[in-house]
């Protein structure tokens, strides 16, 4: 009588299956984090590359919508000519701002109202030009002999309206943490780069409560923010001695930093002339609270804000030279990032290694 063929199973000693196991986590957490730098890459500029964005023209140029050519800045005849008001959108203590037309493109026409305040409308046409990068809405064009500055539009508007914009069915998706978390890194982003801007260290006064600060900045509709309003943005120079001080008021609350409230107590009546001056540490200062705004009360935003903690505690320093740098915040925050993406792709990949 024939045999037949007996098949013996291999069973893997439990060391033997323990190793492979590992080696397939190993390689999934590879490849995880190759995939965790690409995504990353694509939305922040390593450190000690320009600040420039690829789509930028060169100085003096603007490329808008589809178009594939620049076009130079448009000129007092141009504005006049090809440039159509539609409505007024709001009006500051500076300018009256119209959403216009021009060739079919919506833009934004900005035009001074108070002629007392021409410097501050000249100063922020002179930062708008200088500081045109990724960070900063485009300049279209501009005419100095009437006071109008041409800019691009972006039709959600100031950083006041984020949580509107986010409740809108079209945005839902946007509302988490992570993208939440994005939209501090880019405030973060752009502090950093006026703190090391082309014309050296720029103080962003315009920042007294936090209405204030969100109306300086535009939300773009591929959710990124740009800074929109540099009517206030004095020079600090440490080596030359100067320093800044944020208008000619007193300054009240706890959302300023300490050294720019009067120092010299409710008995001494204020004067501008006594008040010391202060450097950029007042936008670190602020930094915390902005971003408390920014993560608002979605889910998994207490844990962003657990990771956040220790470097807000830095910021928050009562002596502006223990403040860390933006730079300093900037990584924290990218590294925050990072971990958490991580750990939301692979819940557990520490316990199991």
């Amino acid at each position: 009588m024939e045999k037949k063929p007996q098949f013996v199973r291999r069973e893997f000693p439990p060391r033997e299956a323990s190793s492979v196991s590992l080696a397939l986590l190993l390689a999934a957490v590879l490849i995880l984090n190759a995939l965790l730098y690409l995504y990353l890459n694509k939305f922040y500029t390593p450190l000690g590359r320009a600040e420039t964005d690829p789509s930028l023209c060169p100085f003096g140029y603007f490329k808008l919508g589809a178009a594939k050519n620049c076009s130079p800045w448009l000129s007092c005849e141009a504005i006049n000519r090809e440039v159509r008001k539609l409505k007024c959108v709001g009006e500051g203590a500076v300018k009256k701002v119209f959403l216009s037309e021009w060739k079919e493109n919506k833009v934004v026409l900005s035009q001074l109202t108070n002629s007392e305040l021409k410097e501050d409308f000249l100063h922020g046409l002179k930062m708008l030009k200088a500081l045109q990068s990724k960070h900063v809405v485009r300049l279209l064009g501009y005419c100095e002999q009437q006071f109008t500055i041409l800019t691009e539009y972006h039709p959600l508007g100031s950083l006041r309206g984020l949580n509107e914009t986010l409740h809108i069915p079209k945005y839902k998706g946007m509302n988490t943490w992570h993208r939440r978390l994005m939209l501090a890194i880019d405030y973060v982003s752009i502090i950093r780069y006026l703190h090391s801007s082309p014309l050296g260290t720029l103080v962003m006064c315009d920042s007294n409560d936090l209405d204030k600060v969100l109306s300086q900045y535009l939300l773009t509709s591929d959710f990124h923010i740009l800074v929109n309003d540099l009517d206030a943005l004095p020079l600090v120079n440490r080596s030359a001695g100067r320093l800044v001080k944020c208008g000619h008021r007193e300054l009240r609350g706890e959302f300023v930093a300490p050294e720019q409230r009067w120092p010299y107590g409710e008995e001494e009546p204020f004067e501008d002339d006594l008040m010391p001056p202060y450097d950029e540490k007042t936008d670190i200062w602020k930094i915390p609270d902005v971003s408390n705004f920014f993560l608002g009360h979605v889910e998994g935003s207490d844990i962003v804000r657990l990771h956040l903690f220790d470097i807000h505690a830095a910021c928050k320093m009562k002596d502006p030279a223990e403040r860390p740098s933006a730079q300093e915040v900037l990584d924290i925050y990218r590294k925050v990032l990072t971990l958490l993406i991580r750990e939301a792709a692979m819940p557990g990949t520490r316990e199991m290694l």
